[in-house]
């Protein structure tokens, strides 16, 4: 059986572009997520393949070093290097009684390793990357400031602390592998080590499996992070947190944790690039004869407004300063007006408004 080709594992052509790939992988993600199939190890098996082949096609430089060495016959069965044969267990470049020496391809071996593992086993495969839409108040977000959220995760199970095993269970060599830990999966002049799917790579396999994580040795949890959010910060900007994401295997560096941010709206301010924008409302005298008004700004202060005599309906106001700053630039704060009109008027006000519109030339 030929290794998988990560192009089939996401149902995407060759020539898929990022936007598709990304695409690919947050729907079947989402498909064989382990919250959405508790207790199913098929579809938990299949998230992290999932997961192993976006985190290659989605990074712009291993997608290229994977291209070339799928060009090289890695999942057709291709040619095997010129002259060359198995290396014996121990030589040189070795990975495994039925590995592949990825060595003598230069800077593709260390890609290619990284995705099948070295001697078929992955201790040495550095955590996935997790992705997170946060949602931000809209102040916090226009001012910056820092939150703390909640992320899920997945961890060594602490029952068994990783073995799979239940407390007191004996073990034994694992009959799919021989104790390897590893299935060489190849045709023709190529082969490749991947985990046995039976023991997970462990070799052996327990007389009764752990009851808190179900033999997979991780367990879903959750974690606190803190997050600091840039001033002018708007939805859809990202941040990386480097080490915050999937804890990797044993001995090797957790993945990084992504934040897309999306702002809540507010009840007063909206956003227009670095410019705040309000709406404060007037009545028919106050737009008629001026004010002055005292207007809330980001900050939670007020700064006194002027507003002159006929102001029309729609007029803006500009507080200079009082906007968003970013790139050593500084927006604005405008302030729109409304004018509301009395819903009833008494007889005596009828005939106060009418000589006045009389007055003022104006039709009624």
């Amino acid at each position: 059986m030929a290794a998988k080709d990560f192009y089939q594992v996401l149902g995407v052509s060759d020539s898929a572009s990022q936007g598709e790939i990304k695409k690919a992988y947050r729907r079947l993600a989402k498909q064989h997520h382990p919250d959405a199939n508790p207790d199913n190890a098929a579809a938990a098996d299949r998230f992290k393949e999932i997961s192993e082949a976006h985190s290659v096609l989605s990074d712009t430089e291993k997608r290229k070093q994977y291209d070339q060495m799928r060009r090289l016959g890695a999942f057709d069965g291709g040619p095997r290097r010129s002259g060359a044969g198995p290396r014996p267990a121990g030589a040189p470049g070795d990975v495994g009684a039925e590995g592949f020496d990825f060595g003598d391809f230069g800077g593709l071996g260390d890609i290619f390793s990284s995705i099948f593992g070295r001697g078929g086993r992955q201790s040495e495969t550095r955590g996935e990357s997790l992705e997170a839409v946060v949602e931000v108040p809209f102040r916090v977000a226009a001012l910056g400031g820092k939150i703390t959220v909640t992320i899920p995760v997945t961890e060594t199970c602490p029952t068994c602390t990783g073995s799979g095993g239940a407390p007191g269970a004996t073990w034994s060599t694992c009959p799919e592998c021989n104790g390897r830990g590893t299935i060489s999966f190849g045709q023709g002049g190529f082969a490749v080590n991947r985990p046995c799917p039976q023991c997970r790579g462990r070799g052996r396999i327990p007389s009764q499996p752990c009851p808190t994580c179900r033999g997979a040795g991780d367990v879903r949890t959750e974690k606190r992070v803190a997050i600091t959010v840039p001033p002018a910060t708007e939805t859809g900007s990202r941040i990386r947190l480097r080490g915050q994401g999937q804890s990797g295997q044993p001995g090797s560096a957790p993945g990084d944790l992504i934040i897309a941010f999306q702002v809540q709206p507010d009840r007063f301010f909206r956003r227009e690039g670095l410019d705040i924008v309000c709406e404060v409302p007037l009545n028919v005298a106050q737009a008629t004869l001026g004010t002055r008004l005292r207007v809330r700004t980001l900050d939670g202060k007020k700064v006194m407004l002027r507003i002159p005599p006929g102001t029309q309906p729609g007029r803006k106001f500009r507080l200079k300063g009082q906007g968003l700053e970013k790139s050593g630039r500084r927006g604005d704060q405008l302030v729109g007006v409304s004018v509301s009109v009395p819903d009833e008027l008494t007889a005596e006000q009828q005939d106060l408004m009418k000589k006045f519109a009389e007055s003022a030339g104006m039709s009624y």
